[in-house]
C-alpha cells in the first residue's frame, strides 16, 4: 500500500447538507426554518427569553451563598478501609497516607485532602494519616486498637510542593 492509495472506508465520511441553495436540493429558499419569525434570522439566541418579560430565573428568590475558596475534600468511608484490607489491597500493618489510598485505587483524587467517615465497621488496627476525619471516625480507629491521626491541611499543601 502507497500513500496515495490510502482512502477512508466506505460510509466513514458524509457530505454536510448545503443549505439555501435551490429547490433542487430540498434545503432550498428558507433552508428548513420555515417562515418569518425571530427563528428565521440569523443570530438568534433565545434560551431565557420571555419575549420582554422578566425571565422565570430573575423572578425566583435568591438564596444562599457558594464560598468561592472553599475545599473540597475526597471521601473515604471506614467500611470501605477494611474491605480494602480485606482484599489485600491496603496493608494495616503499615501507616496509611493519602498517597497509600490514592495508589490503593480507594481514592481518585486527593483534591484537598482526604477526610474519613465512620460509615461501616473497622476491625483492624490502623494507623492512619488523612486530612480530615469525623469524630465518630477517630473513635471507631481507636475503639479497634488503631491510630487516626488529623494533619492540617497547610501542612498538606506545603508537602505537596
Amino acid at each position: 500500500m502507497k500513500l496515495h492509495e490510502l482512502r477512508d472506508n466506505d460510509g466513514a465520511t458524509k457530505k454536510p447538507q448545503r443549505i439555501g441553495r435551490g429547490p433542487g436540493s430540498g434545503k432550498g429558499k428558507t433552508g428548513g426554518r420555515g417562515i418569518k419569525g425571530q427563528k428565521s434570522r440569523s443570530g438568534v439566541a433565545i434560551k431565557g427569553y420571555e419575549g420582554g418579560q422578566m425571565p422565570l430565573y430573575q423572578r425566583l428568590p435568591k438564596r444562599g451563598f457558594n464560598k468561592p475558596n472553599r475545599k473540597k475534600f475526597a471521601v473515604v468511608n471506614l467500611g470501605l478501609i477494611q474491605k480494602f484490607i480485606d482484599a489485600k489491597k491496603l496493608d494495616a500493618k503499615k501507616a496509611i497516607t493519602e498517597d497509600v489510598l490514592l495508589e490503593s485505587g480507594l481514592i481518585r483524587r486527593k483534591l484537598d485532602g482526604v477526610r474519613v467517615l465512620a460509615k461501616g465497621e473497622v476491625s483492624a488496627k490502623l494507623k492512619l494519616e488523612v486530612t480530615g476525619a469525623s469524630k465518630s471516625a477517630i473513635e471507631a480507629v481507636e475503639k479497634a486498637g488503631g491510630s487516626l491521626t488529623v494533619t492540617s491541611v497547610a501542612s498538606s499543601e506545603a508537602a505537596a510542593e
